[in-house]
């Protein structure tokens, strides 16, 4: 499924926006049984309330090694076409890292410089909650890119809550992009930086994302972050 995506359309949307659309991914059955997975005390490594920590409202839950099946094949599968396009980007920006072609051997250099905690998660908000603006890095080794996936069926199971990704330009106004899901769709986007066209040769922008005020109802999203953390 994840190969037959439109992958020069997603590179293009990726170069131009910062974040591109997959398309449907998995089935209403899968999602409800990806969300179900949040109400079990067993296969997480860590829950996270996020007023606790000023990181806006609602919850996530880290997965486990091992991952759920479903999770573990999203990861590797997104891998391939991920890589090559932040391989790109790092040499438009001139920055040295670059990505294997197996995902496995990217986290090997993770965790051999300490980063051997899972990071794909499972997020639940419920009306009033929302994500402030952020970015997920969680060691020194950052891949540049990120899949979120909404499991829960706007309209019907929620109302707001909607993805917000921000680009802050150099000498510029920072300029905001929402982006409307469907359940079981993903959303491609930059983590960290992404290079950016100008007059004078190519620059670097600086990404945050979060997730605007659930107005009513309960939303579940699946995040696939590719590094792990420390």
């Amino acid at each position: 499924m994840i190969a037959a995506l439109d992958w020069a359309r997603i590179a293009a949307d990726l170069d131009a926006f910062g974040c591109a659309t997959t398309g449907p991914l998995l089935t209403p059955e899968d999602c409800a049984a990806l969300a179900a997975l949040y109400d079990r005390e067993d296969g997480f490594r860590s829950r996270i309330v996020m007023a606790r920590h000023g990181f806006g409202r609602g919850e996530y839950k880290y997965f486990a090694n091992p991952l759920p099946a479903p999770v573990a094949s999203l990861r590797e599968g997104f891998w391939p076409h991920l890589a090559t396009i932040a391989n790109r980007w790092n040499e438009a920006m001139g920055l040295a890292p670059r990505f294997p072609a197996r995902h496995a051997d990217f986290l090997a250099r993770c965790h051999a410089a300490g980063q051997s905690r899972p990071t794909p998660l499972l997020l639940r908000y419920e009306a009033g909650d929302y994500n402030c603006l952020h970015q997920d890095l969680y060691g020194e080794h950052v891949f540049p890119l990120q899949v979120a996936i909404l499991l829960s069926d706007p309209g019907r199971d929620f109302t707001g809550g909607e993805f917000v990704l921000t680009e802050q330009r150099p000498r510029m106004q920072s300029r905001a992009e929402v982006v409307p899901l469907r359940q079981g769709e993903g959303v491609i986007f930059a983590v960290h930086h992404r290079p950016v066209q100008g007059t004078r040769g190519t620059y670097r922008v600086t990404m945050r994302h979060g997730v605007s005020r659930i107005r009513g109802g309960r939303r579940h999203t699946l995040g696939v972050i590719f590094h792990d953390a420390a």
